[in-house]
C-alpha cells in the first residue's frame, strides 16, 4: 500500500521558511562573539593578535555587486544575488539557493581600527581584514 500524504510538501517548506523568518526577526545585531547562525553569506569569524578576520562565503557574485561599510563601529556586508540563468520552459521544484538583496551587520570592537580595513572577493569568499590599532597590540615588556 503506498502512503499519501495529506499536505503537500511545498506547505511545509513554507512553514519552515516562515519559522526561519520569524526568528531571524528577534536576533539582536551580533557581535563578533556571540554569532548567531543563519543569514546570508554565511560568516566565519576569527582573531589574530594584530586584526580580526571575517569570511563571508558568498558564490555566485561580482566583487563590484559586494558594499563593505564601516561606520561608527559597525560593519555592514551587503548586496544582491540574481536569481541562477534557467530554462523558460522548465518547471523549478525545489530552489534553495539564495536570491536577492542580502544584509549582514557587525558590531566591532573599540581596537579596531576604521582606517586599516582591506576586503577581497575571491572564489566566491569575501576575506575582510580588520587591523587592530597598534595600541591594543599585544607586546612584550623587556625586563630591566
Amino acid at each position: 500500500m503506498l502512503y499519501q500524504s495529506l499536505f503537500p510538501s511545498d506547505l511545509f517548506e513554507a512553514f519552515d521558511r516562515l519559522q526561519r523568518d520569524w526568528r531571524a526577526g528577534f536576533d539582536p545585531m551580533p557581535a563578533i562573539r556571540g554569532m548567531g547562525r543563519g543569514g546570508f553569506p554565511a560568516l566565519n569569524i576569527g582573531s589574530t593578535p594584530s586584526s580580526v578576520e571575517v569570511y563571508a562565503f558568498a558564490p555566485g557574485l561580482k566583487p563590484d555587486a559586494i558594499e563593505v561599510n564601516v561606520e561608527r563601529g559597525v560593519l555592514s556586508l551587503a548586496g544582491e544575488r540574481q536569481d541562477a540563468p534557467g530554462d523558460d520552459k522548465s518547471t523549478l521544484h525545489t530552489h534553495e539557493r539564495f536570491t536577492g538583496s542580502f544584509r549582514r551587520v557587525l558590531s566591532l570592537s573599540e581596537d579596531v581600527d576604521p582606517n586599516a580595513i582591506t576586503a577581497d572577493y575571491r572564489d566566491g569568499v569575501l576575506h575582510v581584514s580588520l587591523k587592530r590599532r597598534e595600541a591594543a597590540q599585544p607586546r612584550r615588556i623587556e625586563v630591566q
